[in-house]
């Protein structure tokens, strides 16, 4: 199946394609909505053929639907008809978790998506489970207003950099997983990572996206069936995504 995935963050929205090499994207922002997400992917994309679509949502995903409306965009998006503004079928997963899907490697892995806000996910024995940790509270605030963009730039790189450490310490302690991974845009600025941890790329959410229809025959949403045995299709795009992510 030939699929497009569609990663929406904070500052852009990023798209790839089954057989295509080179991702594309547009900014994203406070000012976007469901209806313009579609319209851009569609205009960015109108040379590309597709039969399905996969959406990493920045937000909580409920039975392959968004349940609450992001933090960093528009208003609009639960609710929305994804499938007929597409006029495809769509499988939508939190973003954080369709990162970790692509960086699954076996076992019990923890997904923290540093980026605009904080992205969580545990892979247990291959079944996704997306949370919602950023928002609970840690010292003054949240976990995301302390590891999130907000507190880079408020607490600058030195303390920013303690920061995450201190909440994957916290957090590892809580979860007990076997595997960390650090992605999001920003897990690029530690100078070295955390105990237990690993670096995740991501060019990954592309392969999680793949992953929805390609490897898996699951249902798509707050819980992902992803055995590892699935790993031996490969899809073409997803042979690039992993390309880019060795870069």
């Amino acid at each position: 199946m030939k699929v497009l995935v569609v990663d929406i963050g904070g500052t852009h929205v990023k798209m790839l394609a089954s057989g295509h090499d080179q991702p594309l994207e547009f900014s994203s922002g406070p000012a976007l909505t469901p209806q313009r997400m579609v319209d851009g992917v569609k205009e960015l994309t109108a040379d590309w053929k597709y039969e399905a679509v996969s959406i990493g949502y920045p937000g909580a995903v409920l039975n392959g639907r968004p349940v609450a409306e992001p933090h960093n965009l528009g208003r609009g998006w639960v609710g929305f008809d994804y499938a007929k503004a597409f006029r495809l079928p769509v499988r939508i997963i939190n973003d954080a978790a369709m990162q970790a899907l692509g960086s699954y490697e076996g076992g019990k892995m923890l997904f923290l998506g540093l980026g605009t806000g904080l992205g969580t996910t545990m892979i247990v024995d291959g079944i996704v489970e997306p949370m919602e940790l950023a928002h609970l509270p840690y010292k003054k605030a949240t976990y995301e207003d302390y590891v999130g963009l907000r507190g880079l730039l408020k607490s600058g790189k030195k303390k920013w950099r303690e920061h995450v450490e201190d909440v994957v310490a916290k957090l590892a302690a809580a979860l007990e997983p076997d595997d960390i991974v650090l992605g999001g845009g920003n897990a690029r600025k530690l100078k070295k990572l955390p105990p237990g941890c690993r670096m995740g790329n991501n060019a990954n959410a592309f392969v999680g996206g793949y992953r929805l229809w390609n490897s898996m025959g699951g249902k798509a949403g707050a819980r992902t069936a992803q055995r590892s045995g699935a790993k031996a299709t490969v899809p073409s795009g997803e042979r690039t995504a992993r390309r880019q992510s060795r870069h």
